[in-house]
C-alpha cells in the first residue's frame, strides 16, 4: 500500500481494499474447494497445480514475538474479512500522557507507506479530544493520502506511539482518518477513486507505515516550489476551504520506528511458511531494529540499497525495466503480464491462469546488488474456493502499465523482510530493503 504523490515517481498500487469486493463471494463459499482443503488450509496438491507446477516455498519461521523490540503479527479474518492483510495493535497516548491512551487492534502494517494512519471512529472521545490538531500560519493541517483506488482524509494531529514495547520518545504527527466532512475534501489534488475513511471502507482500523522513509512525503512537502503542485498537505483556516501548503518535515506524518529511542534504524518483518492452497490464519513477527539486538542482526542473502521510497527502480521483469518493491500492504503479487489469464468479474483484477505458473523477476539495487527471484501464480477462483482461508502465497493480480512490480504480502511467507530507515539527511544509512 503505497502513498501516491502525483507526477512523482512513488507508486501507489493495490492494495488490502482491492478484496473488499470478495467478501461476499468468499463468504458464500463456505467450506467449499477439495476435499482435503479445510480448516487446515492444506489442499489437494493436484488441483492447486492442475498440471503446472510452483517454485520451492522459502521455510525460514519467525521468532517469538516476545521481546521488548518484537510486535505479533497476525493474518486472518481481521475486521471485515479481507484476504492476505497482516495486523498489529498500536497503542496511541495523548501528548505527555500515560493514562489517556488506547491501544488498538486491526491495524494493517504497511511497509509501503510510512507513518500512522488510524481511522477516527475507533478512538475513544476523551483521547481524540486530546490530540492536538496541528496547524501551518493559523489554518488547520489536514491530509489527503491517496492510494491506488482511493484516499484517506482528515486532519494531522499528534500523539505518543507505542508497539509492541518500543515507544516514540515524544509525541510524533499522524493522520486521523475521516474526522472532517466530505464537505471539506480539496476538489483538486485529492479524491482520486473511493474515500477510504471508514474502518469498512480501509478493511482496518487503521494503517501503520514502517518502510524505508522517516516521513510520509519529504522534501517534495517541505519544499515550497514542488508543495505547490505535488504536497499531500492542505491548509484549512477554519477547518474548511483547504488549499495545498508546504509542510516542514517535523509536521509531517512520521514513521514511529524511526523516533524510538532504541531500535530506530530499521525493522524485520517475519512471516511464517503457508501452505500452497492457502491457510485460515498465519502468525509472523514484527522485529525493530537491525544489528541493535541479540535478536535481530542483519542476516539476509541479499542487501538493495534503495531510493528514499524503498524502490529497486533498475530491475527487469520480462525483458522490461521496472520498479520493484517489497510491500506488505498489498495482498497479492502486482504486475503486468499478458500471457496470465485473468480473472473473470468475481475476481476482477486478479490471475486465474488454468494451471500453476512460474514467473522470475531480477531485483537491482542502487549497490548494483543483483538478484533473481521466482514467485508462484495459483488461480485465484482455485485459492478462493475454500472461504475458510485468509492467508495466501500465490495470490497474484494485475497492475496498470508494465513499469512496476509489486512484491506483496505472498513474498513475505516463509522470509525475514528486513527495511532500513533512510538515515542519509543526518549523515546516516542510506534506506535498504533485504531478505
Amino acid at each position: 500500500m503505497r502513498i501516491q504523490h502525483p507526477g512523482m515517481n512513488l507508486k501507489g498500487w493495490l492494495q488490502a481494499a482491492l478484496a473488499m469486493a470478495l467478501l461476499a463471494t468468499l463468504a458464500a463459499c463456505g467450506g467449499g474447494g477439495d476435499g482435503d482443503s479445510g480448516s487446515s488450509g492444506g489442499g489437494n496438491s493436484s488441483t492447486i497445480l492442475n498440471g503446472g507446477s510452483l517454485p520451492p516455498s522459502p521455510t525460514q519461521q519467525p521468532i517469538a514475538a516476545t521481546a521488548a523490540n518484537t510486535a505479533p503479527i497476525t493474518v486472518g479474518p481481521g475486521v471485515s474479512g479481507v484476504i492476505n492483510i497482516p495486523m498489529v495493535s498500536v497503542t496511541i497516548c495523548a501528548p505527555g500522557s500515560t493514562s489517556n491512551c488506547q491501544t488498538i487492534n486491526n491495524i494493517q502494517l504497511d511497509t509501503g507507506s510510512f507513518g500512522l494512519r488510524v481511522v477516527g471512529s475507533v478512538l475513544n472521545a476523551s483521547l481524540l479530544g486530546a490530540l492536538p490538531v496541528s496547524s501551518v500560519n493559523g489554518a488547520q493541517l489536514a491530509e489527503c493520502a491517496t492510494f491506488a483506488d482511493g484516499y484517506t482524509w482528515g486532519t494531522v494531529r499528534t500523539a505518543t506511539i507505542g508497539i509492541g514495547g518500543e515507544t516514540t520518545t515524544a509525541a510524533i504527527p499522524l493522520q486521523i482518518i475521516g474526522d472532517k466532512d466530505a464537505s471539506t475534501v480539496p476538489s483538486r489534488g485529492c479524491g482520486n477513486g473511493s474515500a477510504e475513511n471508514t474502518v469498512g471502507d480501509l478493511g482496518a482500523n487503521g494503517i501503520l507505515g514502517v518502510g524505508t522513509a522517516p516521513f510520509d512525503c519529504g522534501a517534495t512537502c517541505a519544499d515550497a516550489a514542488t508543495a505547490a503542485t505535488y504536497s499531500n498537505y492542505f491548509a484549512c483556516p477554519g477547518g474548511t476551504s483547504c488549499t495545498r501548503t508546504q509542510v516542514p518535515l517535523t509536521q509531517q506524518i512520521a514513521n514511529p520506528v524511526a523516533n524510538f529511542a532504541l531500535d530506530n534504524n530499521g525493522v524485520i518483518v517475519q512471516m511464517p511458511p503457508v501452505p500452497d492452497a492457502g491457510a485460515p490464519s498465519a502468525s509472523g513477527t514484527l522485529v525493530f531494529g537491525i544489528g541493535t539486538q541479540a535478536n535481530n542482526a542483519l542476516a539476509a542473502t541479499q542487501v538493495f540499497t534503495t531510493d528514499a521510497y524503498g524502490d529497486m527502480n533498475d530491475s527487469t521483469f520480462n525483458g522490461t525495466t521496472v520498479q520493484a518493491f517489497l510491500d506488505s500492504g498489498s495482498n497479492g503479487y502486482f504486475f503486468s503480464d499478458s500471457s496470465l489469464a485473468q480473472c473473470g468479474s468475481n475476481f476482477s483484477g486478479f490471475y486465474c491462469p488454468n494451471a500453476a505458473q512460474s514467473r522470475s523477476l531480477t531485483l537491482v539495487g542502487l549497490n548494483k546488488t543483483t538478484a533473481s527471484v521466482t514467485i508462484g501464480i495459483v488461480s485465484a477462483a482455485t485459492l478462493f474456493g475454500n472461504g475458510n482461508n485468509y492467508a495466501f502465497n500465490n495470490l497474484a493480480g494485475q497492475i496498470g502499465g508494465s513499469t512496476s512490480f509489486d512484491l506483496g504480502l505472498p513474498f513475505f511467507y516463509g522470509r525475514h523482510v528486513y527495511y532500513g530507515i533512510d538515515r542519509t539527511l543526518s549523515g546516516g544509512q542510506a534506506p535498504y530493503v533485504a531478505f
